[in-house]
């Protein structure tokens, strides 16, 4: 069956589904396959369940002869070539956005922003990957008239693969800074892989990208591109600086079309989130949503999944950051804690996952960094910064150290909490 048939199946489904225990009338299912999962042995199950047809890759002797069962050669191959034809039935102008710090807030910053004027499609969640970018830009309606696209890598080539799918016409990269290495080999490598995006805009020939100038990478990377440039020095698209951060984020901002000087204060945790929300800026102005609109956006965004937020408890002030963590956002998390006007300050620290040979150096690093900047209270988990060298107390895992915080919780104090996704710290904050 070839994907020009299929589309005009999918046109008449409600939505599509690779997942067998969520299966909406009338949805299309396609089986995807893994090291530990295998689709096709679920499409029976889909199409009882409410699926309108269900593609496999691999024969279904339930299903044989049935008309609403679409054999195909890859099941992946068909779902991500049917996301890229559907974005190009469609034509609606995509943003793409990655980086190794920051995408998924700036994204919803961007979306918040967008959504004040236009109709966006944008990415839930993380939902960034091969398989998170097609189902998204399957939800793509006629009545979209914007798409924020973000996408996520751990290996060179990853962001090739999804911008081939996406096909933006507009590109936006964070940063780029020390994450997954273990893939990448080299910063090097990172730069190189994130960079495929400025590379897809380059070939289509419409090289547009939002550029944050204060990055001397970013701006390497992008020479020969039309920029449209945000960041500290005045006379940019826009430009502004932080004015407050205790504990919440504010900043200022104006822009070349408007020099009138906003201050926005953001429930964002953090400075290092000022480049996140000025991106917002910049893109909601290069898309003319009237700048109290963009203020009222990212005024009234409140971070979630454990990203960014402060959450007050009846013994503590909790400073959550635990989603993930690598060298570039770690270093910048204790930074911009130790700047902040707080006292007795805790910090809960966990490994930083997927850095290969460089892992072993790159937590001492981070370790020697917290003796530098004058840290006592630290507490640190997981196997490898158990092995630096070092004073504080470490535990193998979260378990272990939450049955110690049950026999002596600590009170009265805020408390910087930042790991790896892998190592659990949200059962940390669930005990705090």
């Amino acid at each position: 069956m070839d994907i020009a048939e299929l589309y005009k199946i999918f046109l008449g489904c409600q939505g599509v589904t690779t997942d067998s225990r969520n299966c909406p009338e009338g949805s299309l299912f396609i089986a995807l396959k893994g090291d530990k999962f295998n689709g096709n042995l679920f499409a029976a199950k889909a199409l009882e369940s409410g699926c309108s047809y269900a593609v496999v890759d691999e024969d279904v002797p339930e299903l044989e002869g049935n008309p609403r069962c679409l054999r195909v050669d890859d099941g992946l191959r068909t779902l991500q070539l049917l996301a890229n034809y559907h974005r190009r039935q469609l034509g609606t102008p995509i943003i793409g956005i990655t980086g190794t710090n920051g995408k998924t807030t700036t994204k919803e910053l961007i979306a918040a922003v967008l959504k004040q004027r236009y109709r966006v499609l944008y990415t839930q969640g993380n939902l960034n990957n091969h398989i998170g970018v097609p189902l998204t830009l399957l939800g793509l309606r006629p009545e979209h008239e914007l798409a924020v696209i973000e996408m996520g890598a751990s290996h060179p080539g990853d962001i090739k693969e999804l911008v081939d799918i996406a096909e933006p016409d507009h590109g936006i990269i964070t940063n780029v800074g020390k994450a997954h290495l273990e893939g990448f080999g080299s910063f090097e490598g990172v730069m190189r892989t994130k960079g495929e995006l400025y590379d897809f805009l380059r070939r289509k020939g419409t090289p547009h990208v939002f550029l944050h100038l204060d990055n001397p990478y970013l701006r390497q990377m992008a020479q020969g591109m039309d920029l449209t440039t945000y960041g500290e020095e005045d006379g940019l698209f826009v430009s502004g600086h932080v004015t407050g951060n205790s504990p919440f984020l504010s900043f200022c901002w104006k822009s070349r079309t408007d020099a009138t000087l906003h201050e926005v204060q953001t429930q964002l945790i953090g400075a290092y989130n000022f480049a996140n929300a000025l991106a917002a800026v910049c893109i909601g102005r290069y898309f003319d949503v009237a700048p109290a609109d963009i203020d009222r956006a990212i005024a009234g965004y409140t971070p979630q999944n454990n990203r960014s937020q402060l959450k007050q408890t009846d013994s503590n002030t909790l400073i959550i950051d635990a989603y993930n963590a690598n060298p570039t956002s770690m270093r910048a998390a204790i930074d911009n804690f130790r700047l902040m006007d707080a006292k007795e300050k805790m910090l809960i620290l966990g490994d930083m996952r997927e850095l290969g040979a460089d892992s072993a150096q790159e937590h001492q690093q981070i370790v020697d960094y917290l003796e530098a900047c004058g840290f006592t209270d630290v507490v640190l988990v997981g196997s490898q910064f158990a092995a630096t060298r070092h004073s504080y107390p470490t535990y193998a895992d979260a378990p272990a150290l939450i049955e110690a915080l049950r026999n002596q919780k600590p009170t009265g104090k805020t408390i910087l909490i930042k790991g790896s996704n892998g190592i659990r710290l949200s059962t940390v904050v669930d005990e705090l």
